[in-house]
């Protein structure tokens, strides 16, 4: 077969060559030919999919184990209907949001959506990409495409199309291209079958970014390890071992300074090497393919598929790669890089300390927090977390102004004082607020914690209720006087005793810190600054008593 080749790189230009080519590409779709084509994320191989046969021919030419699920392509939220049914209103949420873009939302589907399609699920994926050329073919055809992406089963995505051609060129119809992908890992997949969502495949949209709109989402454990020989998938990519080159991988994580030199110490002359933009240099013997900084995994998702397919053209026969942590696009990338290793992944040596502190209000944490500064350690300010996810999130501010109505300004500023009145003042109001919170910032605290490397501390009046208490090596109370807790938060605050004394007789008290936390810190001082300087000392202590019980126990 001779594959024809579209070049739709400049939608501005001869606009009925351009019609003409989108209307020769639907109609060999509708006949049940098969089209390569552009995406936002990658470049997808697609057919009629409803047309078992066509879906069938997709199977056939990429080598695609039977039991591995297409996704359907649509234009918008309005087809969905068609194709799935028992739709939570959330799927609606999350399409006004994020469609077109890198989400495919898992729906129980309708019957006209063939076995073939499904792998024989129950269940559908469905997303509208964010490609205009794509979106015009859908539109053309009238149906919807099923695309998985246009690769050989197991190599490398596709991020252009003459990755598309070297791959099934000779054995597809048409090939369309786009130009290059501008997100570079495929979409997000989310099953909203069950409650809460899972997370079935990291991609192009962050899990923290759905998170901030509907709450809380499980990760499915096929994100970090390999599916059984008997598990069905219930996505594409799952299962089986993905986006490999020839030579094996081997993935390295932890904090990049310590990865790097990691894959320093093992790599062999004329190895591949996948790293950061930053540690190049360390690897003048090796074959060397750049992420771009370690800051930007934008690029880094964009040239992920690029570096392992380019090994294919080279001699070596070991490749090692840097491995981003989890945070953003940085899960997604990491999940594409441990499948093409097939889950061999190895970390690096890098000491972490988390160090727990927790206390009354008034107490002293900032103080002791700054001391800790001194020492290098970095602090995850879970009050500063909460607004910060609060702001970036609808659905957390719905969630309190049902609970609490009347706490929002009109221009939907939260009136902290107006909150504190109604739940210190009643200990189930309270738990009740403590309830929402905890739903919608542990997800993000948690990836934050799982990220940290070298000395970090995590500032948590709810440390043990918020169940964040176990990430830590140990548990430090701030303690504190009562009549110098109300002085310091009403001058800290400029609020009147009464509020001060309502707010500290809320909390748990000085007994139950010391309790529940391995360790206390009194705060008796009247300056802020000595007690700084008796904190320090009391780190420099406790972390090298850490540091010596990690190294040899």
């Amino acid at each position: 077969m001779q594959t024809i080749y579209y070049d739709l790189r400049d939608t501005k230009g001869q606009q009925k060559e351009i019609e003409d080519k989108i209307s020769a590409a639907a109609k060999i779709l509708r006949e049940g030919g098969l089209v390569g084509i552009p995406t936002e994320t990658v470049y997808g191989l697609g057919a009629n999919g409803l047309d078992a046969d066509a879906v069938k021919r997709i199977f056939e030419v990429k080598g695609r184990p039977q039991d591995n699920p297409l996704i359907l392509h649509v234009t918008g939220p309005q087809w969905l209907p068609r194709y799935a049914r028992e739709i939570p209103p959330v799927a609606y949420v999350l399409a006004r949001k994020f469609w077109p873009g890198p989400l495919t939302l898992i729906l129980k589907r309708q019957p006209c959506v063939p076995d073939a399609t499904t792998a024989g699920l129950d269940t559908v994926g469905i997303r509208c990409p964010n490609h205009p050329v794509t979106l015009a073919i859908i539109r053309e055809a009238g149906m919807a495409i099923a695309a998985p992406s246009a690769n050989t089963s197991g190599r490398p995505s596709c991020t252009t199309a003459q990755d598309v051609l070297e791959d099934v060129g000779g054995r597809v119809d048409v090939v369309v291209d786009g130009g290059p992908c501008v997100v570079g890992v495929e979409s997000t997949v989310l099953d909203l079958t069950c409650e809460p969502p899972r997370l079935l495949r990291p991609g192009g949209l962050p899990l923290e970014d759905m998170e901030r709109l509907i709450g809380h989402i499980d990760v499915d454990r096929a994100v970090n390890v390999s599916l059984g020989p008997e598990e069905r998938p219930g996505a594409p990519g799952m299962k089986y071992r993905h986006y490999a080159p020839k030579a094996p991988v081997t993935v390295v994580t932890g904090a990049p300074a310590a990865s790097a030199k990691e894959i320093e110490r093992r790599a062999l002359p004329g190895s591949g090497v996948i790293c950061f933009e930053e540690f190049a240099g360390l690897f003048s013997k090796q074959v060397v393919r750049s992420l771009g900084p370690t800051s930007d995994k934008q690029l880094q998702a964009q040239r992920v598929f690029e570096a392992l397919r380019s090994f294919d053209s080279s001699s070596v026969t070991e490749i090692y790669a840097q491995c981003p942590d989890n945070r953003g696009l940085g899960l997604a990338i990491g999940n594409r890089l441990k499948k093409a290793a097939g889950f061999h992944v190895v970390e690096a040596d890098s000491l972490r300390i988390v160090l727990g502190i927790t206390g009354g209000t008034g107490a002293g944490k900032t103080s002791a927090l700054n001391a800790l500064r001194d020492l290098g350690g970095k602090v995850i300010d879970c009050d500063a977390v909460y607004h910060e996810v609060l702001t970036g999130s609808d659905a957390f501010k719905n969630a309190i102004n049902e609970k609490f109505p009347g706490v929002f300004t009109a221009d939907g500023q939260l009136n902290r004082k107006k909150l504190g009145q109604e739940v210190f003042a009643k200990r189930e109001r309270l738990d009740q607020l403590n309830a929402i919170v905890f739903r919608f910032l542990l997800p993000e605290l948690e990836r934050r914690i799982q990220a940290a490397e070298g000395l970090y501390a995590i500032d948590a009046i709810n440390l043990f209720e918020s169940g964040l208490d176990r990430f830590c090596d140990c548990t430090i109370a701030v303690t504190a006087p009562t009549e110098l807790r109300v002085k310091r938060i009403m001058a800290r605050d400029s609020i009147p005793e009464a509020y001060a004394r309502l707010r500290i007789n809320a909390q748990k008290q000085d007994e139950y810190y010391r309790g529940k936390c391995g360790h206390e810190l009194n705060n008796a001082s009247e300056s802020p600054e000595e007690f700084r300087k008796e904190s320090r000392l009391f780190f420099e202590r406790l972390i090298e008593s850490i540091m010596e019980e990690k190294r040899h126990g």
